[in-house]
């Protein structure tokens, strides 16, 4: 099972998987040592880093809608190779910034060609695959993506037993040139693929089919943007797992910190295990409707019991962080998988890169609002606040589940054709 989650035998989906080991263990290097690198080399203030980081963040926002437009008219493997290797020479950047501006701009590029290539790669999948194998593709990709960044992680506390700045400057060169060598299984992809390039011909601009449709614009599907628009309320969740929990666990707990490893490692392994298992069937809209509605419940019980958890004693505070974790994982497993699946199938794969740019743009709007919007609920407001962000999480799950219902009844335009070349993707 690892195996073919690791080196499918679609050549497409292979090169997906290999670029997006690198790409993960370089994420993972750099989450562990960029904020210590940031303020004890570069010398900035941990303000300065988050006013810089949520400026990069709204980059990210009009790099991933224009990553769609880019794939459409130059051809998402192309565009995702490009904004890979932006990318990784922005993270090698960081090791010349010195200073507030240098620092901002450098994470603006390596944001926003970040959400490009993310953008990119959703185009890839949505133009190469179909049916329940784009879905099944993007679930083993994201357990690449955990696996891996749980691996960088682990090699970071290296530098972090080191405590240098000379150990903190060498594993952001490391960084770079890892996340360069993500941009090698993706060269000359359509070339080695036979029917890739019909398959990934762009679809604007001179090197278009002269005779080439148009397909609906996504700025004028209401249903697609209402969709859009819930999902990425749902992708709030994120910020549970990255602000919420560490904070809620270190202020408002008796739980010892240590807790925050336990519950970081408890939700890579129940990704890893489950995210192939509960993305079956999402790619119809009806069932991936309801995978989000699930999630929406299961999320709303999390924030109860994170709630619970900051009123007991310690070994209580443990068991219900544990619970919580489960839960909220159960609900990210979920959600991710109906998010997926609407994203794909309710797109018109006439303007594959403009459709999957908005919805990018969502995730991105979201994790750019995520921090704020659980420090302002759950954080300050304590017991009240996670009631409220539970509340927000079932409701749009909720209102999901009746817009793919609504838009499962609607009359649906007959998708182009697979690519005569194209191979199934393994199961």
């Amino acid at each position: 099972m690892l195996k073919r989650t690791l080196f499918p035998d679609d050549p497409v989906a292979r090169a997906l998987s290999l670029a997006t080991m690198a790409g993960s263990l370089s994420t993972g290097l750099f989450y562990s040592v960029s904020a210590l690198y940031f303020t004890t080399v570069i010398g900035l203030s941990a303000t300065t880093v988050g006013t810089g980081l949520t400026i990069a963040g709204a980059a990210g926002v009009a790099g991933s809608y224009l990553g769609g437009r880019l794939a459409d008219r130059f051809g998402p493997d192309r565009v995702q190779q490009a904004a890979t290797v932006v990318q990784a020479l922005a993270l090698l950047a960081y090791v010349a910034a010195d200073d507030v501006v240098s620092f901002v701009l450098v994470a603006c590029v390596a944001v926003a060609s970040r959400a490009v290539q993310g953008t990119a790669k959703q185009t890839l999948l949505a133009r190469w695959f179909t049916g329940p194998d784009r879905v099944g593709v993007r679930a083993r990709l994201r357990v690449v993506t955990n696996v891996f960044i749980g691996l960088g992680t682990a090699l970071a506390a290296l530098a972090l037993l080191v405590g240098t700045a000379a150990a903190y400057r060498t594993t952001m060169v490391v960084v770079g040139f890892v996340a360069l060598a993500a941009a090698v299984p993706l060269g000359g992809l359509r070339a080695r693929v036979v029917g890739l390039t019909e398959a990934l011909r762009p679809l604007r601009g001179r090197h278009a089919a002269p005779d080439a449709p148009r397909g609906r614009s996504p700025l004028r599907d209401r249903t697609y943007l209402t969709s859009t628009a819930l999902t990425s309320v749902m992708a709030l969740q994120f910020g549970l797992q990255n602000v919420g929990v560490p904070l809620w666990v270190a202020h408002h707990t008796a739980a010892p910190d240590v807790m925050v490893s336990v519950l970081l490692l408890t939700n890579t392994v129940l990704v890893a295990a489950l995210q192939v298992r509960a993305s079956r069937g999402t790619h119809e809209v009806v069932t991936a409707g309801r995978a989000v509605r699930r999630a929406g419940l299961l999320l709303a019980v999390a924030c109860l019991v994170l709630a619970a958890s900051g009123s007991v004693g310690v070994v209580a505070a443990i068991v219900l962080l544990l619970v919580a974790e489960v839960a909220s994982t159960a609900g990210e497993i979920l959600s991710e998988a109906g998010t997926w699946g609407l994203a794909f199938e309710l797109a018109d794969p006439l303007n594959a890169g403009a459709y999957q740019g908005v919805s990018q743009m969502g995730y991105s709007i979201a994790g750019m609002l995520a921090p704020l919007v659980v420090t302002v609920t759950a954080i300050e407001h304590g017991t009240v606040g996670w009631v409220v962000l539970g509340a927000v999480f079932a409701t749009a799950g909720s209102l999901v589940a009746v817009v793919a219902a609504r838009a499962s009844r609607a009359p649906v335009a007959v998708p182009a054709p697979a690519p005569t070349g194209a191979v199934e993707a393994s199961a």
